[in-house]
């Protein structure tokens, strides 16, 4: 029997009827959100409960109700979200809607600012009759502001690399979004700096007096300053009294500073809704604070929470599983996902035998599934880090499936990775120009001209490696490094097996990697991937012209989409999916110390965020979720490993999601067994 859920007629308090009937177009929760009128509510929507749709619909009802548009303000984290709610709204309703201000937390600061204006006050904020001229410098202008500071320190005197422009912009601006002081945040996330850190904050410091003295503001400072108009004895009460309403997307994405600005904006009392999932924050590295959501209820007195908890994206069973995974997570407001439609088949969970299998099934099962005429469009693989899909890369295109990746270089297109293959390819044919091009240039000593002079000279002898000890046009330290190379280099020829080979050339290479790149250690794990990789094949050179065949170049721009034969599937960070959709979902590698992560046992919060990020990829999938993972993990400077499935996965019972096993590899078939 259908269960009957009585509900309000759609009427405002004052009695007159609205011209949308809210609650026929609504769910009841969805409802309860949209007719929330005053003080503060936390609506925790749940992955593809129409969070969007009911924002959209509180907008116009506000309106309807005769509320100021001009009064309400909807923050969000883009540009297109706000605009597309206002959109909507606007279609419900009518014009009115358009009013309404929408926009990003720095979109809507550039605006008060250009209202009230700046002074040099300690608070720094004045009446519009003490404006100052000023000018927004993007993220690009903020890190060359840094670079310009950065070279009027003694650095050439450093035994050791120091961190680039793009780094120190990066560690000032995480310090003030997550309000940490600096030195605690080198220590958590950029531990190699360590030894660093007061001429990083000498730097930060003079960063901060260059923009002052000129009148530049960046995008941090925009946030600095409305949090501290929020705070000001004029302009606080004004704000708070101009926006009498203000809603908020996505809130678990929020940063500390963001936090205390919606506080400031809307007081213990005020009329502010915001809307989020905290099973879906997984953010941190960008400055996200998961606390932020948990606290709303403490931060605002008398506080509705309502749970948006109907699913219109998946099946039941795949949200059976999404909600095992998420049954033993602490500290976790509690919600149960249901979904709208009826039926749906079991999820799996894949076990083979090897990456190199479990590509193969990938890559089998995708030929199979569209044959059964589901388009590549409508199904991704999603993976936790973009070197997870390497293996599968070269699987597609050996199976002439078209693919777009996301989130992440191809492996053949990464520059660390483009450095090893091209001292590979030496190895095997040394008279490579393209390759000696871009390996001379990373050596120290040699430029763009040096490089050419040297490759000139190259060019003149059959067999360069054959006789390391020439200097080749060298001059100065270039000399050593170009002979060291050289040494190295003939070396790893001497070694045919392609796993040593490429072991030798990759322990070399690794000097260079972290003189080259701030993060290096992350850099190192593709390198071990590609090794991996390539000491399966029979040869360096087939294993060379697997990678630069057909290589997956095309743009986005080139695809038609009414054009079968030209759709791609998708490849994906899960970070990257998020908000996202797909028929099939893939979710590749779910092994412990894949996902989690090794490095994430660390700290329980980084625990908790690998399992958010294992739901997240998992309420991606509508119809078909597949989870796979190789029962051995391929480790290059040890011996192979039996793995386990995630341990998220402990809690996902046979009947929710039953195991099948490969059998041993094939070369035409993967065979499924219980």
């Amino acid at each position: 029997m259908k269960k009957i859920v009585l509900r309000p007629a759609s009427v405002s308090p004052s009695g007159k009827s609205y011209r949308i009937d809210y609650a026929s177009v609504l769910n009841a929760q969805q409802y309860e959100a949209v007719m929330h009128s005053n003080g503060p509510a936390l609506v925790l929507a749940g992955a593809g409960t129409g969070k969007t749709r009911t924002l959209t619909y509180r907008v116009a009802r506000l309106v309807e109700d005769g509320v100021d548009p001009a009064s309400i303000l909807l923050l969000t984290f883009t540009r297109k979200a706000a605009a597309e709610m206002l959109r909507r709204a606007s279609q419900l309703l009518d014009g009115r809607c358009e009013k309404v201000s929408g926009g990003t937390f720095h979109a809507f600061a550039f605006r008060v600012l250009k209202t009230y204006g700046l002074s040099s006050s300690e608070q720094r904020v004045a009446s519009s009759e003490q404006q100052v001229v000023y000018s927004i410098i993007d993220q690009s202008d903020a890190e060359d502001i840094m670079n310009m500071v950065r070279s009027k320190f003694d650095l050439a005197a450093r035994r050791k690399r120091f961190p680039n422009k793009g780094t120190l912009h990066d560690m000032y601006s995480k310090s003030i979004n997550m309000s940490t002081p600096l030195e605690d945040l080198i220590a958590e996330q950029y531990p190699q700096f360590i030894d660093d850190t007061d001429t990083i904050r000498q730097m930060a410091h003079a960063y901060t007096d260059y923009k002052h003295k000129n009148s530049l503001f960046d995008y941090d400072d925009l946030l600095l300053y409305l949090l501290a108009m929020t705070r000001h004895d004029t302009t606080g009460p004004a704000l708070r009294s101009q926006f009498r309403h203000v809603m908020v997307d996505e809130y678990q994405d929020t940063n500390n500073l963001q936090h205390q600005i919606v506080l400031g904006l809307s007081g213990a009392h005020g009329n502010v809704m915001v809307v989020g999932d905290d099973a879906q924050s997984i953010y941190s590295f960008r400055g996200a604070n998961v606390r932020n959501i948990h606290t709303v209820p403490s931060s605002f007195a008398s506080c509705a929470i309502i749970r948006l908890e109907e699913n219109y994206r998946s099946t039941q069973p795949i949200l059976d599983l999404c909600n095992a995974v998420l049954e033993e997570a602490p500290f976790m407001f509690e919600k149960k996902l249901r979904a709208h439609r009826g039926g749906g088949d079991l999820p799996m969970l894949i076990t083979a035998r090897s990456e190199r299998q479990q590509s193969q099934f990938i890559a089998q099962h995708v030929l199979e599934l569209r044959e059964q005429g589901i388009s590549l469009a409508d199904i991704a693989v999603l993976v936790r880090s973009g070197f997870l899909s390497f293996d599968l890369e070269i699987e597609l295109q050996r199976s002439n499936i078209p693919f777009r990746k996301f989130g992440g270089l191809k492996f053949a297109e990464a520059a660390h990775v483009k450095d090893v293959l091209a001292r590979l390819r030496i190895t095997e044919n040394p008279r490579d120009v393209v390759s000696w091009f871009r390996v001379l240039q990373q050596l120290e000593g040699v430029g763009q001209k040096t490089a050419q002079t040297i490759i000139d000279n190259l060019q003149m002898h059959a067999d360069p490696l054959a006789e390391p000890e020439r200097t080749y046009g060298a001059t100065g330290k270039g000399v050593q490094a170009l002979q060291n190379l050289l040494h190295d280099l003939a070396k790893a020829r001497r070694v045919r097996h392609p796993l040593e080979r490429l072991q030798l050339i990759a322990e070399v290479y690794r000097a260079t990697l972290e003189r080259v790149h701030d993060d290096a250690p992350k850099r190192w794990k593709d390198i071990e991937t590609i090794v991996g990789i390539g000491g399966r094949y029979g040869s360096c050179q087939e294993f060379l012209d697997d990678i630069a065949l057909e290589p997956p170049t095309d743009g986005l721009d080139t695809i038609d989409p009414d054009d079968r034969e030209t759709e791609f599937m998708t490849i994906s960070t899960i970070h990257s999916a998020k908000g996202l959709e797909w028929k099939v979902v893939f979710v590749l590698s779910v092994n412990e110390g894949r996902l989690p992560s090794a490095k994430s046992a660390d700290s329980e919060e980084s625990l908790e965020e690998e399992r958010r990020l294992l739901y997240v990829a998992c309420t991606r999938a509508k119809d078909v979720l597949i989870l796979t993972f190789p029962d051995i993990m391929a480790e290059w400077q040890h011996s192979d490993v039996l793995s386990r499935p995630s341990r998220f996965l402990d809690t996902v019972t046979n009947e929710i999601c039953p195991r099948y096993f490969l059998a041993e590899e094939q070369s035409d078939s993967q065979e499924l067994l219980p």
